[in-house]
């Protein structure tokens, strides 16, 4: 049977349990609207709220290094770059008194430890185009981006520093013991790859995993490569001690990236 409100009008009928909705819908108040109020009705298309959208990819050349992004490696590139050019065209017996000026030898280590140390990272062994150079610029470029100038470089620094101490420590000692000819003491060392390998091990530390791994077994197989073929041991281990250098600093790189 209908109600009938005043005037004799039927008026609808309730709905069974209806009173104790509102108890019911504060219940479910963690549910996107399971239950509103009568006469209510989803939001239309135009009305809703519209979703964030998707992140772009940023712009390719980002990465490169860029004077007001990445300050550091910018400056460092330029400095490579006029470096390079002298020593491509410049005479062959001055190119070979300033790398043998900057080698980091055991003659020159015992001598003039930090001259050598800094003179020696300011050239590229292959010259400007070689493979180690755009590694140099995409790796400071991605670690500078994410950690700031000043850990780049000290990055850096501890690689170039750390694995070259670890590869002419052994020869002097070796000279020493009359393993190796003193001409050994003398023996031609430079370039960035040391700094570079370690800036790979640090970066590595920054990306996600399903990168990360890839990144690591690609670059440490190259380096296992050259060990293997003899190509130059005493470099190549270098690299290796330098990438190992680089993961053991992914707590400092983690820490400055967060």
């Amino acid at each position: 049977m209908e109600r009938t409100a005043a005037g004799g009008v039927p008026g609808p009928a309730p709905v069974p349990g209806e009173a104790d909705l509102p108890e019911a819908a504060e219940l479910l108040d963690g549910m996107p609207r399971q239950r509103g109020p009568l006469g209510a009705t989803a939001p239309s298309a135009a009305t809703a709220q519209p979703s964030a959208p998707l992140p772009r990819p940023g712009p390719p050349w980002r990465l490169l290094p860029t004077p007001a992004g990445t300050p550091f490696t910018f400056a460092y590139a330029a400095v490579l770059a006029v470096t390079s050019l002298v020593a491509t065209y410049a005479g062959p017996a001055l190119v070979h008194v300033l790398h043998q000026g900057s080698s980091t030898d055991v003659a020159h280590l015992v001598g003039t430890p930090v001259t050598v140390l800094l003179a020696s990272a300011l050239w590229v062994a292959g010259g400007f185009v070689a493979p180690y150079t755009l590694a140099f610029l995409l790796v400071l470029t991605a670690l500078e981006r994410r950690i700031g100038g000043m850990r780049t470089a000290v990055v850096f620094l501890t690689g170039h520093v750390l694995a070259t101490l670890a590869t002419e420590v052994p020869v002097g000692l070796a000279v020493l013991a009359g393993h190796l000819p003193g001409s050994s003491l003398h023996r031609l060392d430079y370039g960035i790859s040391f700094g570079v390998a370690t800036g790979v091990g640090a970066l590595s530390g920054l990306l996600r995993p399903w990168l990360r791994w890839p990144v690591l077994v690609l670059f440490g197989g190259m380096l296992l490569q050259g060990l293997v073929h003899l190509t130059d041991p005493l470099t190549d281990w270098g690299h290796l001690i330098a990438l190992a250098i680089g993961i053991a600093m992914w707590p400092v790189v983690r820490g400055a990236g967060r």
